[in-house]
């Protein structure tokens, strides 16, 4: 994060600009009606000019002259930075409508193409469906196909078969009634036989009784002859008596054996006769079987016919039927076609929609990438104008915050012990206080009022926490008596993200900004500590050794020294150093190091800071594109409250504590004011505190101190005394300065610089 801010929102140092302008440091915003600049404009060169400019001087020892060149140059420096914060805001109205543009942009192209794969994959999710179905529809269109065919090719031969079977059917139907008529005839003949038969059967009775009366004619004629035999026996004797009459019986006997012979010859005939009609009519009955067994032949023929014709019907109805299924098929097939074209069409017409939106998206990040460009230049500008006015400074920057009314705190108004100036020159910085009907006045680079937020606290000083990755040392301490809110601002509320105090932002920070930069190059490592000093004894409160951090009557268990090199780097001897990765280690290491931290309970604050407590990162950065190096120290220190003994009513461990702090923070200020006096001797030994913060007051670092107030009218004797004291550190002129670009080595370990 870079940049400043005012009343407490996030001003970003440049703007991305868009398609339609190609701004750079050379060029003017749209508008300076109204500004404090009026119509001056600056150029890259006339910049570079006022930076690079160097005074000359008639009389080097005309101070007078020199004060008015330098108030001169000041003041053109003034305009000038008022006219680049007035151009920065324009960039930054720019790069943020820029962005917002991009970002929505972007939503809108990654709902498209969520939309697009959904739309695509549910389309060929319908594909495949729709292939699949098809398949299967070829599939079974083949098999119906087939089966068609095979059942077109039985309805041919079967309608070959029928034919044949008609034509069969015609011929034994014609010969059914040429055999029919033959039939008739026969049964007419078999009809005539019968009654033949029946005549003949009765001839052949008539014959046997014939027959029979013959046969007794003959038993008679037989009886006769052996009558007369006898009477021949009677007769021959008298032969000779009747040889005549015996003559005329022979001619009589020889005329019946002749008739019996007749009639012999007539019976055989008629029994030949019969013996024939009976062949015939045996013939005649064995034929008519032989056409009845025909003419059932020909009636199963014919039913089998029959059922041909009905199983053919059957066979043309399903073919029928078939043949609409097909149809429908061949349908359904043309209609999941015309849909597959379709959305063929509407997949062609998103695609051409994406790659527009994709087109715009590079269009976009070509003129965010040119826009970032000309926003690190702009940086880089920044940070030197930024650099020069902290140089011209050469002072202690200081930010006044009052903390509001708490459920604790005594009733009363607080306007009467604070209120805020609204000029313009004062807004935001200045801060008024009454005590005794007598009003003190005071200005500060910022001044919180008790309504300002964790998050307007931190957004003043993120710039300065930027300086630490760009390779400054810089130093953030909250000063102010007890209960006044210190901790607060350092640490915030454990357990509540809107409350984070300036440590865990900061680090939250410096990560981002790690993680963001390492797309140009950057690559960091970084070093955390977290030590006390609690009565005058420095305590290592990440040390895992109980017994080197244990106090016992005052003295620590362990010694820790303070060593400054010629650097301007501070090493404590036998430090715990850790290296981390991400912030969610650093809070472990803070909520484990506020375990360790001494604290106790007064009259004044029911969890009061009884130690001074330091944390410290350091940071390594190498740019392995244009291998450039920074190293840079972020201390945040949390001072112990300042206190009366009438007030608080430390006893026993609480007094040599109040007593203890009282004279580190008496030590401080002995510091300040020699440093405001610009004495020869600065008493930087006289306190753990102030040698450990000595490279911080005057040295060269980027310096902050928060003052913090309490709103309570019985305390305000006591933050009078702390805005004075804010007003004179204010006042201190320390060291320019100087970036750090060394590489750190193997060897090194943690300052405090």
């Amino acid at each position: 994060m870079v940049g400043t801010a005012n009343n407490g929102r996030l001003r970003l140092a440049f703007s991305l600009v868009n398609g339609s302008q190609d701004l750079d440091l050379s060029s003017a915003p749209a508008s300076n009606a109204g500004s404090e600049c009026g119509g001056i404009e600056f150029t890259r060169e006339d910049v570079e000019a006022l930076v690079n400019e160097k005074m000359k001087y008639k009389n080097k020892f005309n101070y007078k002259e020199r004060c008015e060149h330098m108030m001169e140059y000041i003041k053109r420096l003034r305009l000038c930075i008022k006219w680049f914060q007035e151009l920065e805001g324009e960039y930054a109205f720019e790069q943020e409508k820029l962005r917002n543009a991009l970002e929505l942009t972007e939503r809108r192209c990654s709902e498209m193409e969520v939309a697009l794969n959904n739309k695509e994959e549910e389309l060929n999710l319908i594909i495949l469906e729709l292939r699949k179905s098809l398949a299967s529809l070829q599939d079974k269109l083949a098999k119906e196909e087939s089966e068609k065919k095979a059942a077109v090719d039985s309805l041919t031969k079967e309608k070959e078969a029928r034919t044949s079977i008609e034509r069969s059917q015609a011929s034994l139907s014609e010969e059914l009634e040429k055999v029919q008529g033959e039939l008739d005839g026969a049964n007419q003949r078999i009809a005539s036989i019968n009654d033949m038969y029946k005549l003949l059967q009765e001839y052949n009775s008539s014959l046997q009784l014939y027959n029979s009366k013959l046969q007794t004619d003959l038993d008679t004629a037989h009886e006769t002859i052996k009558r007369g035999e006898k009477e021949r026996s009677a007769i021959v004797e008298n032969l000779h008596t009747l040889r005549g009459q015996h003559k005329s019986l022979q001619d009589q006997l020889m005329s019946s054996i002749a008739s019996q012979d007749e009639v012999m010859k007539q019976k055989d005939a008629l029994l030949n006769e019969v013996a024939c009609l009976r062949m015939e009519l045996h013939q005649t009955r064995e034929d008519r079987e032989h056409y009845q067994q025909q003419v059932q032949s020909l009636a199963a023929e014919v039913s089998k016919y029959k059922e041909l014709a009905t199983n053919s019907s059957e066979l043309e109805e399903k073919c029928l039927s078939q043949g609409n299924q097909i149809q429908i098929l061949h349908d359904q097939l043309a209609v999941a076609e015309r849909k597959l074209q379709m959305s063929d069409m509407s997949i062609f017409e998103t695609r051409n929609e994406f790659e527009g939106q994709k087109k715009l998206i590079e269009e976009l990040q070509n003129r965010l990438e040119d826009a970032e460009f000309k926003l690190i230049e702009g940086e880089k500008l920044r940070k030197k104008l930024h650099n020069t006015i902290l140089e011209l400074k050469g002072n202690i920057r200081v930010f006044c915050r009052v903390r509001p009314q708490l459920p604790d705190d005594s009733s009363s108004n607080q306007a009467k012990v604070f209120s805020y100036p609204t000029s313009m020159e004062y807004l935001g910085r200045g801060i008024d206080m009454t005590q005794n009907a007598q009003k003190h006045s005071f200005t500060f680079d910022k001044v919180f009022m008790p309504d300002a937020s964790q998050e307007e606290v931190f957004v003043e000083i993120s710039q300065l926490v930027q300086s630490a990755l760009d390779g400054y040392k810089v130093c953030i301490f909250a000063y102010g008596q007890t209960g006044s809110g210190k901790t607060y601002t350092m640490m915030g509320k454990p357990g509540q993200p809107d409350e984070k105090g300036l440590i865990p932002r900061s680090l939250e920070q410096i990560f981002q900004t790690k993680q963001a930069l390492q797309p140009q190059g950057w690559r960091y490592e970084m070093q955390v500590s977290m030590l006390e000093i609690y009565n005058e004894t420095i305590r290592d409160l990440l040390s895992t050794n109980k017994d080197a951090s244990r106090i016992e009557n005052g003295v620590a268990g362990k010694q820790y020294t303070i060593k400054h090199d010629a650097n301007g780097n501070t090493q404590v001897s036998d430090l715990t150093i850790v290296d981390v990765q991400s912030s969610r280690e650093v809070k472990y290491l803070l909520d484990r190091a506020a375990h360790s931290r001494s604290v106790g309970k007064t009259q004044m604050n029911e969890q009061s800071s009884r130690s001074h407590f330091v944390f410290t990162m350091r940071i390594t950065g190498v740019n392995e594109s244009t291998e450039q190096q920074v190293q840079g120290v972020l201390n945040l220190i949390d001072l112990a409250g300042s206190e009366r003994l009438s007030k608080s009513g430390s006893t026993g461990d609480r007094l040599k504590e109040t007593q203890a702090i009282n004279k580190s923070l008496s030590s401080l200020a002995d510091v300040i004011f020699a440093l405001a006096k610009k004495e020869d001797h600065v008493p930087f030994r006289n306190s753990k505190l102030t040698y450990l913060l000595q490279p911080c007051l005057g040295g060269d670092s980027k310096t902050l101190m928060f003052v913090n107030i309490s709103p309570e009218p019985s305390s305000a004797g006591e933050s009078l005394c702390s805005l004075r004291f804010a007003a004179r550190v204010n006042a201190c002129e320390i060291g320019t300065p100087r970036r750090q670009l060394n590489m750190r080595t193997s060897e090194s370990r943690l300052s405090y610089g």
